[in-house]
């Protein structure tokens, strides 16, 4: 039997819905979805096998203009993303479609996007009259090359089984890249990392959740019923510190509560969670600590 198997690459400005269209062609919830803009920040590998194909999808963090060491990251884990990519899907908010950002992103990452097979997903469409829908994709063809032009809504899985259909059209002949039980090139410890962080965005506001690293220290089995995790929030001021941690460390209590209990359900086991946190002033513009604290929670 001939199988099918190759990389596609979901990448597009903050909050298009990368994560979420991610999680519905996987079905099941693999990235970070959150409300806030900047949430991924590293590029993330879910693996879709069938009997016949193997799809490697790469949800990528948001296009944005550098302002951080912590952001060029960010934009180097997008431009290696692409370099693997058999298929590029540009996802848009289909509600708020800005024509010149997409001749912008097409223009700055012409190099790698020039002899690669492109989709445009334009998400969202729940949210917007179909009337309105059309004129969008007309002007998409008139002016910009892209292989194919797919609307849907990631959230309510509109049309998202045709994306699928159209996907596996572009993916070419070849063995597959891992077995059929692997889900994620990432590890346990990149995922509890995650879960604290994404605890942090839900409960805290404003500058807090983009100033904040976490690092998953220790990972360790105590007995065969818990796990010991100790983790590391560092932020970049004293009052950020202040707040993360709250009166009498009620706020720090109820991170380590909701953390742990996510935490269990996804390990399937009994954990003891400790959070300590740390102040390294200024840390989103140092190179050397980003990429230890990264390769610390990537371990290969």
């Amino acid at each position: 039997m001939n199988t099918r198997s190759g990389f596609v690459v979901i990448f597009g400005k903050p909050n298009a819905g990368k994560s979420t269209l991610l999680n519905s062609l996987l079905n099941y919830n693999l990235s970070i979805v959150n409300r806030k803009v900047q949430t991924t920040r590293d590029r993330i590998m879910g693996i879709l096998t069938e009997d016949n194909y193997q799809i490697i999808f790469i949800d990528t963090p948001g296009i944005l203009e550098p302002k951080y060491e912590l952001q060029n990251y960010m934009v180097s884990e997008i431009r290696t993303s692409l370099v693997e990519a058999d298929l590029v899907i540009h996802i848009v908010d289909a509600a708020k479609v800005n024509f010149e950002d997409i001749k912008k992103v097409n223009e700055d990452y012409k190099e790698l996007l020039s002899d690669k097979k492109k989709i445009i997903v334009l998400n969202k469409i729940d949210l917007m009259k179909k009337d309105n829908l059309l004129p969008v994709i007309q002007k998409l063809i008139n002016e910009f090359n892209y292989n194919e032009i797919i609307p849907v809504s990631a959230l309510k899985k509109e049309n998202t089984d045709e994306l699928k259909k159209v996907i596996l059209s572009y993916i070419p002949e070849g063995h597959f890249f891992y077995d059929s039980e692997t889900l994620t090139d990432k590890p346990e410890k990149f995922f509890v990392n995650e879960i604290i962080r994404e605890k942090i965005l839900d409960m805290y506001h404003e500058e807090i959740p983009y100033s904040v690293m976490v690092d998953v220290t220790e990972f360790k089995e105590r007995s065969n019923d818990l796990t010991y995790i100790g983790a590391e929030i560092t932020v970049e001021r004293e009052t950020q510190k202040i707040i993360i941690i709250g009166n009498k460390g009620a706020n720090l209590r109820k991170l380590g509560e909701r953390s742990r209990n996510e935490i269990e359900k996804f390990l399937n086991k009994k954990v003891y969670l400790e959070l300590f946190v740390k102040v390294r002033k200024d840390w989103r513009n140092n190179k050397k600590f980003i990429k230890d604290k990264m390769i610390s929670n990537n371990p290969s």
